[in-house]
């Protein structure tokens, strides 16, 4: 049965870590230049100032980078809107209830078999506790060993239909406590090849 679930896992994952991503945000680069994800030099801009689309990016005084045209970049953003983006889910996890955990920590705290220690006598960030990997049995008890997963990922769903989705409803489902699950961050990101959102 162990196996079962560690094979479904690796699908899935794999499916995720196949599905392109798309950046949303634009980038004005320090010449001015405003650029979007279809730009060649998109990826090659490091310091930027984002802006989230290419008419606040043109409306703050940038410019399209010569030889690109407006319209092009239009139909290009209109195509790749249709795809998956993570950020369509939220920025990150969410903290819903304003107790200053967010659904990590609260995933955290609901599949620890411990009680958990926080960072702080806040009690916003969980340090430490008691999880067992679903896929290999290991114990961890150091909670930046513990990657929150998604049990059905955001990208899986995205093609299935959670593209028509409001954006609260894809909001609400990424931090779906009954979708996430406590699994190694060694064991997610060696399989996935990418870094989660922990």
């Amino acid at each position: 049965m162990k196996y079962l679930i560690l094979l479904t896992f690796l699908v899935i994952v794999l499916i995720e870590a196949t599905t392109p991503v798309f950046a949303s945000t634009v980038k004005m680069s320090a010449s001015g230049l405003c650029h979007p994800p279809q730009s060649s030099w998109y990826d090659r801009t490091q310091n930027y100032k984002p802006f989230n689309g290419l008419q606040a990016c043109l409306k703050a005084g940038g410019r399209l980078p010569k030889g690109v045209a407006l319209g092009s970049l239009e139909e290009g953003a209109e195509a790749a809107s249709s795809q998956y983006q993570r950020s369509a889910f939220g920025h990150g996890w969410d903290d819903a209830d304003g107790d200053c955990r967010d659904s990590r920590a609260e995933a955290l705290i609901n599949t620890s078999t411990t009680r958990v220690r926080f960072a702080s006598a806040k009690g916003c960030r969980v340090v430490t506790g008691r999880w067992i990997s679903p896929f290999t049995g290991e114990v961890l008890q150091n909670a930046s060993n513990v990657d929150i997963d998604h049990v059905v990922p955001l990208a899986w769903a995205w093609e299935r239909g959670a593209k028509n989705w409001s954006k609260e409803k894809r909001e609400h489902f990424a931090n779906d406590p009954k979708n996430l699950l406590p699994v190694e961050a060694s064991l997610n990101r060696s399989i996935s090849g990418i870094e989660k959102i922990s």
